[in-house]
């Protein structure tokens, strides 16, 4: 008994002694080196990553349809409501294992981070450099040219606005006709998804008769009317 007790101790307090720790270049969550990237604002690795997209597609999820925020519960009206639940719950477990015992000084990571963007200001730099050694003579001719571009663009016939904005209209009269078809088809379905359809069709509805009425103003101004 005394003997067995005796070598269990120094496997705890191995495992103790191997506490993963944060150092430059590693992700600032758990500490692992593959696939790290800048991810709001701190280094974070791919399985990071991964699990907070996942998170971030549930609550987006829950945002669009106005439903309660993931956490606790997994209280669903539908499945696909429940299956977003259920992953974010999974990814926030699965980050909460990970997660470095000691979470590394903010000062620290951005003393890390520096150097990469040390390198992108460089590099900006050195392309805004290049742009700005071009000759001053180049410069004045472009802008020479460039005036009577600028002054023949005004030369626009009434007749040709009317017809750009027929061109339109009837372009909106088109996506118009298919929004109606759309709602027709949504008409008499229920659940969370069609409601949200059908109120983003009514919404694009909304906006191309504002346009159409837009429209038409104009083309009676350009025709004098």
């Amino acid at each position: 008994m005394t003997d067995a007790q005796t070598l269990e101790a120094p496997t705890e307090n191995a495992t103790i002694r191997t506490v993963r720790r944060w150092s430059p270049g590693a992700c600032v969550w758990c500490g692992d080196t593959d696939s790290v990237e800048v991810f709001r604002n701190e280094p974070r690795c791919a399985t990071c990553r991964k699990h907070e997209a996942v998170i971030d597609e549930a609550r987006k999820f829950m945002g669009m349809y106005g439903l309660r925020p993931i956490g606790g519960t997994l209280q669903s009206d539908d499945e696909e409501e429940y299956e977003h639940r259920l992953a974010a719950r999974e990814a926030r477990r699965a980050l909460n294992d990970i997660r470095l015992a000691e979470q590394p000084d903010p000062v620290l990571v951005r003393k890390a981070l520096r150097p990469r963007a040390a390198a992108i200001t460089e590099g900006h730099t050195g392309s805004s450099a290049q742009t700005s050694t071009r000759p001053a003579s180049a410069t004045r001719s472009s802008s020479a040219s460039a005036k009577p571009a600028k002054s023949a663009a005004p030369v626009r016939t009434g007749a040709v606005d009317v017809e750009e904005i027929q061109t339109r209209a009837l372009a909106l009269l088109d996506q118009l006709s298919a929004i109606d078809a759309q709602l027709a088809l949504v008409a008499e379905q229920n659940g969370l998804a069609a409601r949200a359809r059908r109120s983003d069709l009514e919404k694009q509805k909304a906006t191309i008769l504002r346009t159409l009425a837009a429209l038409e103003k104009a083309r009676l101004s350009a025709s004098g009317s």
